[in-house]
């Protein structure tokens, strides 16, 4: 909705109206998200509007925050349905629970399971980036190739990080792109190569990678080079993340799909490498195909299209090894340029305090200083503090979103009694006064998008008779 036309008074003229009893009106541009809590007006709202059409942001980003249970997922899931009536074309890479799936399918987009056994992502496989760069052709064609090197050898880098639990040294990162160079020239076209492949190259020495090693013709030399990057390629291929990104990838995505989901809740939750690799895959490959996307418009062989990206429980793969923050920042700095809006969620600031060292923590802080907007559930009071230091909040804004941390009453077990803060959200941009928001889902979002259904249902555990419930 467009805002309505402002007109100037005088008191005399509006005198009805004056003191006024509240400040500026509530923002009408975007997605109807919920009702001002102290007003009651609507209040419109998303990354993508406010950045392209109202200008509130400079960066079209969201990072949210919020104890569990509280909404954070309903929010985001309305401005998924909302932002697809206007064009946008929304990717969730990575949906653990899943929260977004169902609603992906009821927009007629495309659901991809990645598991054991169900799934997989050959990291190797440039796809939508390699398809369009064969397309484009020409200088372009090189230019978009170049960047699809550049990720493939970013998610490797990943998967070995997530193995080591500690980054790669930069030698063997060069070791790495020597080899990735030395396939792609030699890989059958139409055919991507594999990370069983990727440890033959290792295993044969050609010039070129050996050129990188600095071995000048010593075999031993060679070897002590490259066996460590060996050794973790060996790794990854036998160990928990073997089965999901040895093999070519089961399904890619489609990029003219209305919506995107990929859907990776079969992992269980004490897997933790994978989930982060899972996580760390769909996102490489969603972005990718946003680049090639982009890249085809700009060539004039595609319509120009918008993408808004939806990464969930950043803390996952945060958590996963000393250095993945670094390879999320790398996969996720350039969404601006990338005609990309996004969505980061976490739980707390406490997720990227966590990190195992002062640089890692550092780059996490940075997602939320460089997010257009930052939207706030309940949040526990020292956690409002330390989040007040970064973005910049009044007492009165601390103490709002704090009391919306607190748990129902003991009251009256029989009703369906729900936290006082589910639904509420505070949204912070920039130095501006929050806007604080209620969201009341209707049955169609509620029957769409149930975090609970495992509990859902007439066979729950019941009292026996002389029981107390």
């Amino acid at each position: 909705m467009d805002p309505p036309s402002m007109w100037r008074a005088t008191t005399v003229q509006a005198c009805g109206l004056w003191p006024f009893a509240a400040g500026s009106g509530a923002p009408m541009t975007g997605v109807p998200l919920g009702q001002h809590l102290h007003t009651g007006a609507t209040v419109c709202g998303d990354p993508i509007s406010w950045f392209t059409r109202a200008r509130y942001i400079s960066n079209p980003s969201l990072f949210m925050l919020g104890m569990p249970g509280l909404g954070k997922s309903t929010l985001v899931n309305r401005m998924l349905i909302g932002m697809t009536a206007t064009g946008v074309v929304p990717l969730v890479l990575g949906d653990l629970k899943p929260d977004y799936a169902d609603t992906v399918r009821a927009l007629g987009g495309q659901v991809i399971s990645i598991g054991r056994g169900v799934g997989g992502i050959n990291v190797l496989d440039p796809g939508a980036m390699g398809e369009a760069a064969e397309r484009i052709g020409g200088e372009a064609g090189r230019v978009l190739l170049a960047e699809a090197h550049g990720r493939v050898l970013n998610m490797v880098a990943a998967l070995i990080t997530i193995m080591r639990g500690r980054p790669m040294d930069d030698h063997e990162q060069s070791v790495l792109s020597a080899c990735l160079h030395h396939l792609r020239e030699r890989s059958t076209p139409g055919r991507p190569p594999l990370l069983p492949d990727l440890l033959r190259v290792l295993d044969e020495g050609p010039d070129r990678v050996r050129a990188v090693t600095l071995d000048r013709g010593d075999q031993q030399r060679y070897r002590k080079a490259v066996d460590p990057l060996h050794r973790s390629l060996i790794g990854v291929l036998d160990g928990p993340l073997g089965d999901t990104f040895a093999s070519e990838t089961s399904t890619r995505i489609n990029p003219n799909a209305p919506a995107v989901c990929v859907d990776i809740s079969r992992i269980g939750e004490a897997d933790t490498q994978l989930t982060a690799a899972a996580m760390l895959a769909a996102w490489s490959d969603g972005l990718g195909t946003v680049a090639a996307a982009h890249a085809l418009a700009d060539a004039g062989l595609a319509p120009q299209r918008w993408f808004f990206t939806v990464l969930d429980e950043l803390w996952r793969p945060l958590r996963a090894a000393s250095g993945i923050v670094e390879r999320i920042d790398a996969l996720t700095r350039l969404n601006r340029s990338l005609g990309l809006g996004d969505a980061k969620i976490t739980h707390t600031l406490k997720d990227a305090e966590a990190l195992g060292n002062e640089a890692d923590r550092a780059k996490a802080r940075g997602f939320v200083e460089r997010a257009g907007m930052v939207v706030c559930a309940g949040l526990p009071r020292t956690e409002m503090e330390d989040l007040g230091r970064v973005i910049g909040m009044s007492q009165r804004e601390i103490e709002l979103v704090s009391s919306w941390s607190s748990p129902p009453g003991w009251a009256n077990p029989e009703a369906s009694s729900e936290p006082p803060g589910r639904g509420r959200f505070l949204i912070k941009v920039g130095g501006r006064p929050g806007i604080p928001i209620k969201v009341a889902i209707t049955e169609t979002e509620r029957n769409l998008h149930n975090t609970n259904t495992r509990w859902a249902g007439k066979d729950l555990p019941q009292p026996r008779s002389g029981e107390h419930r």
